[in-house]
């Protein structure tokens, strides 16, 4: 049974389809409390830049594949910004799935649920989401949970003649599960007459096709949160033309910041100077903002003898951009030729370390790294 969803008949439907926006999320991770909490405000913020994106653009729907919300504890005043800005553009309809990290009774507790706010269940759901009687698209979705997700495949029915939208929020089976999302089984949904199927979880863009007639789509999170979400993020614009029954799409980026990891190759290194000039070079490849997150991650082989200073390379360029991370994973070069008749302490330890095949390579590096520090009156970087 389809709920039909009233909407003004355009040549064109234009439909948003976006996830993972984690509002309420405590950024706390890297970030100062300050900014944890400017960047908290800032993703309720471009949940308010999406609908006006899509209010100046002519899109009529917008679907939110899961994961709207972070935590099931949702504050009083993320609620409000979501629901009024939904509440306050009538013209447009939301069709939000919950995901993994939402609160399952969240419409319950709203006093006045919106009109134009459409969810969904544990069962098959489907809504014609335009007006053209000759060609209708449906929206078809379901929340994936333990109990049903064995069954969702054999009892979805969707009609040949329509455009099908299909929306789940979850994780594809070929690429293992986290964050106790349930598995999509992308083979189970093949012939099924699906036009688009618009998915949810996947931080990062990725699309492929579904079989020979559709496609699948994870628009990625709106905006990036750790420096494992790099690169662009933001939503899909779904354009079908009712006419011609062709249909395209386009991902848009949306993001206030974005997030880099920048490898930095520091095998000519002696120094945290010769580190920050290669900084400097590699950063001419990349355009980090100021208002980005920046993380440099130290790579290549350094002399054991090599004086790094990870918190002097972060106030560096601290004031260059809004967030600077270091990390070290360089590896540790050691000349053991050059230590061969060296008669000093340094020598007979190196010599040591290097004989004794019970220790691994890398372990010995360490070893060595550190003992020379010590014995050079140095504070032991761990």
């Amino acid at each position: 049974m389809y709920l039909v969803v009233s909407t003004s008949y355009k040549k064109n439907m234009r439909i948003c389809h976006c996830a993972d926006l984690h509002l309420d999320s405590k950024m706390t991770t890297h970030l100062t409390d300050e900014q944890a909490k400017e960047r908290k405000n800032e993703l309720l913020h471009n949940f308010i830049r999406l609908v006006d994106y899509v209010k100046t653009k002519n899109i009529s729907a917008v679907i939110i594949a899961g994961d709207l919300f972070d935590k099931k504890t949702i504050s009083v005043h993320a609620k409000n910004i979501v629901f009024e800005t939904i509440r306050a553009n009538p013209n447009i309809k939301f069709y939000y799935l919950q995901g993994n990290h939402d609160l399952s009774n969240i419409i319950e507790s709203l006093d006045v649920v919106p009109e134009n706010l459409f969810t969904f269940k544990d069962t098959w759901t489907s809504y014609i989401i335009n007006d053209n009687e000759n060609y209708k698209i449906v929206l078809t979705g379901i929340e994936l949970e333990n109990q049903n997700s064995a069954d969702v495949y054999s009892t979805l029915f969707l009609q040949p003649e329509s455009y099908n939208i299909v929306t789940m929020h979850g994780q594809l089976s070929q690429y293992g599960v986290k964050d106790d999302a349930e598995v999509i089984d992308l083979s189970k949904l093949k012939n099924k007459n699906i036009d688009y199927l618009a998915l949810g979880h996947i931080h990062q863009y990725q699309d492929g096709k579904l079989d020979a007639r559709g496609s699948f789509c994870y628009p990625g999170c709106l905006e990036g949160r750790g420096y494992d979400e790099t690169g662009d993020h933001g939503f899909v614009v779904i354009d079908i033309n009712e006419k011609t029954h062709l249909a395209t799409r386009e991902f848009i980026p949306f993001a206030m910041r974005k997030l880099y990891e920048i490898p930095v190759d520091v095998s000519n290194c002696n120094s945290t100077s010769d580190i920050i000039r290669n900084i400097e070079a590699e950063l001419t490849n990349y355009e980090c903002k100021e208002t980005d997150l920046v993380k440099f991650v130290l790579t290549g082989e350094a002399d054991v003898k090599a004086e790094k200073d990870l918190s002097l390379i972060v106030k560096t360029f601290n004031g260059r951009f809004y967030c600077v991370r270091a990390k070290d994973h360089s590896k540790i070069a050691i000349d053991y030729e050059s230590y061969n008749l060296d008669t000093s302490l340094k020598g007979e330890f190196v010599r040591l370390i290097k004989q004794d095949e019970s220790i691994k390579e890398d372990d010995k590096r360490e070893m060595i790294r550190c003992a020379l520090q010590v014995l050079n009156g140095e504070e032991i970087e761990l």
